[in-house]
């Protein structure tokens, strides 16, 4: 188990790393700004910091230069920075690593458990049982919140059941009948026009084209890489 510092001021970059390392059993410490992070810093006994470089108060580079004053701490830099220099001047800085964004969040999970390894912190691999991932979509199961595309959305009870279907077998279709039978627990005795509007919900969370309509059957979910 390691502290992980996560300092980005997009929260919902934050929210999709936090998933994918808490599930690696770390305890997690978020910023959304330069500040903050160095506050956490201060106060904590962080074993590794995730940092990006386009934050307010404080930016990223200035994040490095502090931490490298006084210890070493394995530093992921995240950034839109894609340039070379901008790569380059990171690493001289001091940075251990420079991930470009977008980014696929469970790489990033791997090179923490990397570069703790290297500097001597243990860490524990868990099986993500909780977390379900088809194309662009990722389920928690134990939050019930969809993330599409790195932006994470709350699901009501009947959304998460009727999701989870889908993204258990995505393509197959499922009859009103099976959608009501799964994510009510009962036999299907619903009107249309409560599963339409409960379609109409998720749609308007994982994307128009995301859950088709066939007609005379039923739906099925679409994959979007």
């Amino acid at each position: 188990m390691a502290n992980i510092l996560i300092a980005d001021d997009e929260k919902e970059i934050v929210r999709l790393l936090r998933m994918y390392i808490e599930a690696n059993d770390h305890i997690v410490f978020e910023a959304n700004d330069g500040q903050e992070a160095l506050q956490i810093l201060d106060r904590e006994n962080i074993d590794l910091a995730i940092v990006d470089i386009m934050m307010p108060k404080k930016n990223g580079y200035e994040i490095i230069k502090e931490i490298r004053k006084g210890r070493y701490i394995p530093i992921l830099v995240i950034s839109a920075k894609v340039e070379l220099s901008d790569r380059v001047f990171g690493i001289d800085l001091g940075a251990d690593d420079y991930i470009t964004k977008p980014f696929e969040p469970l790489e990033v999970a791997a090179k923490v458990r990397a570069h703790l390894r290297r500097a001597g912190v243990q860490t524990v691999v868990v099986e993500e049982k909780n977390v379900i991932e088809v194309g662009n979509l990722l389920l928690n199961c134990d939050e019930c919140v969809i993330t599409r595309d790195g932006v994470a959305q709350e699901l009501t009870k009947a959304e998460y059941k009727v999701l989870e279907l889908f993204m258990k077998q995505p393509k197959r279709v499922f009859t009103k009948e099976q959608i009501y039978e799964y994510a009510w627990g009962d036999d299907y005795v619903v009107d249309d026009n409560t599963i339409r509007v409960i379609i109409s919900r998720l749609r308007d969370k994982v994307g128009n084209d995301t859950i088709k309509t066939i007609r005379g059957l039923g739906y099925r979910l679409e994959i979007h890489e």
